[in-house]
């Protein structure tokens, strides 16, 4: 099948973008997930080989910037940009320079805002054709979370854009400061499935596929972010315009992220 041909027949290829702040265990995650026979259709972006250990794992084949897991997971690290990254690659799977695959995630680096990732898939027509945004997957550090959502903006950010929380570290923390941040979690994001994880051990199904996963009912509440740093409010009305339709829980998360951030809307 052509690249013409797949755009033709509206195969997309599913992307899950990683974030968490930094120290939550974001690297610890992967290094489980490039081991695990489960990701053998699967490539994975991230910003430097270096950083998840790769030497300690089984290559099969490497190149320059893409690296061949025994597992059959595909690691990729970002070229000039991440759109010519994903260009390249679905360029490449469909040459066959490099092993077909099925799903894609990209890692974010720890104080990255995950919105404009997330805007630049929706928007971008070439990578719109081609990819579609199935999930966003949020590492929140057990033992300092709590800091770091009275401090921090991008931390707040990265929870609320989620469909799926991970609570690193549980080992580190008892029943009862897992389950405070828990509601914790539940007040900033009600929709995302909440899951406390040792040492990155999580089974790869819990993750992707949040788009075939029902959502339920979505219940603000204004405690989200109990200590966030003041802002004026100078903005009224609020127009999002985007080059292809907008799925229902790309919608949903988008509104999370602003609510969260902003207040609710009016």
């Amino acid at each position: 099948m052509t690249e013409v041909q797949l755009h033709e027949s509206g195969e997309r290829i599913p992307i899950s973008v990683l974030t968490g702040f930094l120290g939550s265990g974001k690297t610890t995650l992967l290094s489980r997930l490039l081991r695990d026979p489960a990701m053998s259709d699967t490539a994975v972006v991230i910003n430097e080989f270096g950083e998840v250990g790769l030497d300690h794992m089984l290559v099969e084949s490497s190149s320059d910037d893409v690296i061949v897991m025994d597992s059959g997971c595909l690691c990729c690290t970002i070229r000039s940009d991440l759109v010519d990254t994903l260009r390249s690659l679905f360029r490449r799977r469909v040459t066959g320079e490099i092993p077909d695959f099925a799903r894609l995630v990209i890692e974010t680096t720890g104080l990255a805002d995950p919105a404009p990732i997330l805007h630049t898939l929706m928007t971008d027509p070439l990578l719109a054709a081609r990819y579609r945004l199935d999930a966003v997957i949020t590492t929140v550090d057990g033992v300092n979370a709590f800091n770091q959502l009275d401090t921090q903006f991008e931390p707040i950010k990265q929870a609320a854009v989620a469909d799926r929380l991970l609570i690193t570290k549980r080992d580190l923390i008892d029943e009862d400061k897992t389950a405070a941040l828990t509601e914790r979690l539940r007040a900033i994001n009600p929709a995302a499935p909440i899951h406390p994880i040792t040492q990155g051990a999580v089974d790869p199904d819990t993750l992707f596929g949040a788009c075939t996963t029902p959502k339920p009912n979505l219940r603000m509440s204004p405690a989200g972010s109990r200590k966030r740093p003041t802002r004026q409010r100078m903005t009224t009305n609020i127009t999002i315009t985007v080059a292809t339709p907008m799925m229902v829980i790309t919608f949903m998360k988008t509104s999370i992220a602003m609510m969260t951030v902003s207040g609710p809307f009016a």
